[in-house]
């Protein structure tokens, strides 16, 4: 615990079983009350590798999407008494060594809301990202920042703490099941008017390391102009969406 708040890590999962140890080994000792990790009906030894490490496991028994992998976990955590959610990619693509830092700055009160950016520095590109992601994000990024009125260096990041006045502030169980969930539920957040902080962290790009394709990218793309879009219309009071009903 951290200032009395419970700690509870989440680990999405999707065929990590090359990554899962060594990302878990890597979060500091002493600071996490629980991990969970979620497994999205991988065909490997990933749900194994978890038991044999102690760690709480759910199995998924279709294909639920990263979106729908999140519900879960986030569900899980808040019914565990979770204070604090962090939801780390178990494919050891971010530093699992800032979990204690992202949590504090959660649990100072300062912050619901805290994003382990990849663009503060200069650590994407010499950590493997692909330029042309790299472009993606930083226009996606300022697009966002005009359309909803936040100044975040980055928004695509996989790597999240949530308080839980901010995951039982927002409806994320009704939003998109694939990858556009982080946009959503972020925008919803910025709906609720949710305190954003951000933390500069190092990415790595290997083989093993999760990525989406370019024709998902540009899907995923389209999602993010989408719901910045809906965002602006439904401030102003043009348009009303489920995206941020109650």
């Amino acid at each position: 615990m951290i200032n009395s708040k419970k700690i509870v890590v989440v680990l999405p999962a999707y065929k990590a079983e090359k990554t899962l140890e060594k990302t878990v080994k890597d979060i500091p000792e002493g600071f996490v009350d629980e991990i969970v990790l979620v497994d999205d009906y991988s065909q490997d030894k990933t749900i194994e590798i978890a038991k044999k490490m102690g760690l709480k496991t759910i199995s998924h028994q279709q294909n639920l999407g990263y979106g729908g992998n999140q519900k879960t976990c986030y569900n899980t955590a808040l019914n565990m008494g979770a204070d604090i959610v962090i939801m780390l990619h178990p494919d050891y693509q971010y530093e699992p060594k800032l979990v204690p830092a992202m949590a504090s700055m959660v649990a100072s009160g300062v912050y619901d809301v805290v994003f382990g950016s990849r663009i503060l520095g200069r650590g994407a590109v010499s950590g493997g990202m692909p330029l042309y992601k790299y472009f993606f994000n930083r226009f996606l990024t300022l697009f966002q920042n005009i359309m909803i009125g936040q100044k975040l260096s980055e928004y695509h990041t996989g790597y999240r703490a949530y308080s839980r006045k901010a995951l039982e502030s927002v409806n994320y169980n009704n939003n998109n099941d694939d990858f556009v969930f982080d946009n959503e539920i972020a925008v919803q957040f910025q709906m609720k008017n949710l305190r954003f902080g951000e933390i500069s962290c190092p990415t790595k790009y290997f083989p093993e390391a999760s990525s989406i394709n370019f024709r998902r990218s540009v899907k995923y793309g389209l999602g993010v102009l989408s719901s910045s879009i809906k965002y602006r219309l439904h401030r102003v009071g043009i348009c009303k969406f489920d995206l941020f009903k109650e």
